[in-house]
């Protein structure tokens, strides 16, 4: 079956189309054919623009900033400005708006929503995850960095790892340890803390791209006020989720549009090299295109549920399982097609480490390569695949639980 649209839905895309063909450079091919300086400044100068006409932050509420845009605007406008090739915030707004924004929305007091949120659209504040640690990446719930109460002020000790934009960000929300002798999923707060301050250490960790987009960051006590708790003390657990859920769910009706133009890149790259002939190439394209109608159906069943009232939740793990797996084997067949192209790349190299390359980007070996190499991380971040496939099972499916040898208090654990 073949997803429409309403009357009503359509007339809005209309809208849109008109907002891009007025806002828009003459001549216009996406950013991606920009180099990453005429990117970095056209992504800057967009997201004003957006903000200017309530385009950013898209389905947020109205009085927080937003569009106030239902889920399906919010899915119609990112369709189209895909096909145009612009983004739809900036570089941070997956952190700022996307996750904590969203978070705060969801959990915050009147007066965090009232301070935060406003800074968030006019970017004021630049935000990073302080989630995962050495001891605790997969298994997040057995986080250690310390969190004390001194007074009005919280005191943070530990480590954090592979912080997205933590080099570049002043506010990083954080997932600390706040009382040890319970079970691991409880014991945990959510507190925001300002990343400009004498206790807080960010060190780069470099990728196999070479880029070094994330960071360890280390806390020697680090201080935020009191009431910067998002959700309850000891009660940070089910905030973490909301977020990750966020993290995980809410592009799902999206993402497959960036994919889909991805792959049309790929057959063209298959056609520039003379590969189109191959029986084997014919092959795995036309997996790759089986999957990524796949996963537009998976798209359109999130937005359904968003649509019925359904917040995130444990099926998002689902999708982000799907993209991050395809995602690997669609760039590993774009090097395949390259050929000994490959082993010496050239051209522009992407401008993100994450997803696909933007839309408009040059059909070169650099751009392919790097995108392989930046491909297995999706498999890591926002919980490796592994960690998908038991929250699926035993979540979503309701299979038995793996035994765990760590499910008493979490001072008591094995190391």
């Amino acid at each position: 079956m073949e997803p429409t649209y309403t009357a009503d839905a359509e007339s809005y895309r209309e809208k849109v189309k008109s907002f891009l063909s007025e806002n828009l450079p003459p001549g216009w091919q996406g950013i991606g054919a920009l180099d990453a300086d005429a990117a970095a400044a056209f992504a800057s100068e967009w997201r004003k623009v957006l903000a200017d006409n309530r385009m950013l932050a898209a389905s947020w509420p109205a009085e927080y900033g937003g569009g106030g845009l239902s889920e399906l605007e919010t899915v119609i406008m990112a369709e189209e400005f895909q096909r145009a090739g612009v983004p739809t915030g900036g570089s941070n707004d997956a952190f700022s708006i996307q996750m904590v924004g969203n978070t705060i929305i969801n959990w915050g007091t009147p007066e965090q929503k009232a301070h935060y949120l406003p800074r968030i659209i006019d970017g004021t504040d630049i935000w990073c995850q302080g989630y995962s640690e050495p001891d605790a990446g997969s298994d997040l719930a057995n986080l250690g960095c310390k969190a004390e109460l001194d007074g009005d002020e919280w005191v943070i000790n530990g480590q954090k790892i592979w912080t997205s934009a933590g080099h570049l960000a002043d506010w990083i929300f954080v997932l600390t340890r706040t009382e040890a002798d319970v079970a691991k999923h409880k014991g945990i707060t959510f507190l925001l803390v300002p990343m400009e301050q004498s206790g807080v250490e960010v060190r780069p960790i470099q990728m196999i791209s070479g880029e070094s987009e994330f960071n360890e960051v280390f806390f020697t006590d680090a201080r935020c006020p009191k009431e910067n708790v998002i959700g309850e003390v000891n009660g940070g657990w089910a905030v973490a989720m909301t977020l990750l859920g966020y993290e995980r769910g809410e592009a799902a009706a999206t993402t497959p549009i960036a994919f889909r133009g991805e792959l049309d890149r790929l057959v063209d790259l298959a056609r520039e090299h003379g590969r189109t002939d191959d029986p084997s190439i014919r092959q795995r394209l036309a997996w790759c295109h089986s999957k990524v109608e796949i996963m537009r159906f998976l798209g359109m069943r999130t937005l359904t549920r968003f649509l019925e009232g359904h917040g995130p939740g444990p099926d998002a793990s689902v999708f982000k399982l799907y993209w991050s797996e395809y995602h690997r084997v669609v760039t590993e067949l774009s090097v395949d097609i390259l050929g000994a192209d490959a082993l010496a790349p050239d051209g522009r190299w992407p401008t993100s480490s994450f997803g696909s390359d933007a839309a408009g980007a040059p059909n070169d070996s650099a751009s392919w390569v790097g995108t392989f190499l930046n491909a297995r991380a999706g498999t890591i971040y926002a919980g490796t695949s592994q960690v998908q496939r038991n929250i699926i099972g035993e979540m979503v499916l309701g299979l038995p639980k793996e035994p765990r040898s760590d499910a008493g208090p979490w001072n008591e654990r094995e190391r």
